[in-house]
């Protein structure tokens, strides 16, 4: 029993050290890989996904457009209404009848600042020139965990399975009606696209306790003509 023991306490050990000497960039690096590599990714110039996202037990159309590095855009039919967020370069506006009519708003600042990093292929390309920084917390069951910091100081930690190397979830905090809550994103039936880039083809987005919604893409059209005008805010 005594060597068994022995055994099994060294191979601890050898895990232990060899998640230490991992760095954060170690495994970005291997994420990159394994989602299509840099020479892919930085191909992909717009993503065009047709989505159906089932939230309150409903099924609802949506689309989101991306426009690599400029804009993204999110279109959602929701029991007739129409749920619109635009998040860019620049800043971000958003229509939800749910929250006091039709008209376009600007993102509020704290909920636009969260979201920028939504306008790139992938959140770790090339992300010390977006001006993020990346802190490796260690392990959590079979991930990893990287804290990412923006250049407006706010917060995102991903989880990073340690086979596959991709990304399995993301959470941050956002304020929603005067409450501070996590959201979570969580990744799943990750698949290549045509063009080569792997996705994430069923997010769930739970927003603290309070409300939880599934996005399933059935069209993913990487580098098709999108007309940048798609993300300007329009006039009242």
């Amino acid at each position: 029993m005594r060597p068994m023991k022995l055994a099994l306490s060294a191979a601890i050990l050898i895990a232990s050290i060899a998640v230490k000497a991992q760095t954060a960039d170690d495994i970005i690096n291997k994420h990159i890989d394994a989602v299509g590599g840099k020479d892919v990714l930085n191909g992909v110039k717009t993503m065009v996904l047709q989505n159906s996202i089932n939230a309150m037990g409903n099924d609802n159309a949506a689309t989101t457009t991306v426009v690599i590095g400029k804009g993204y855009k999110t279109d959602m039919d929701m029991n007739g209404q129409k749920l619109i967020t635009v998040v860019t370069d620049k800043g971000g506006w958003t229509i939800n009848p749910f929250q006091g009519g039709s008209d376009a708003q600007p993102l509020p600042d704290d909920q636009y600042k969260g979201s920028e990093g939504s306008i790139f292929v992938d959140p770790f390309l090339d992300y010390a020139a977006h001006g993020d920084k990346v802190e490796l917390e260690g392990t959590e069951g079979s991930t990893y965990k990287l804290k990412v910091t923006n250049k407006d100081n706010s917060v995102t930690t991903y989880y990073i399975d340690t086979t596959t190397y991709y990304i399995t979830k993301a959470v941050r905090s956002v304020n929603m009606m005067g409450n501070d809550v996590d959201l979570t994103f969580t990744f799943s039936d990750q698949k290549k696209t045509d063009f080569g880039n792997v996705i994430p083809f069923t997010i769930q987005m739970d927003y603290g306790t309070m409300f939880s919604m599934t996005s399933t893409v059935k069209k993913a059209t990487v580098n098709g003509d999108v007309d940048p005008k798609v993300f300007d805010m329009p006039a009242k």
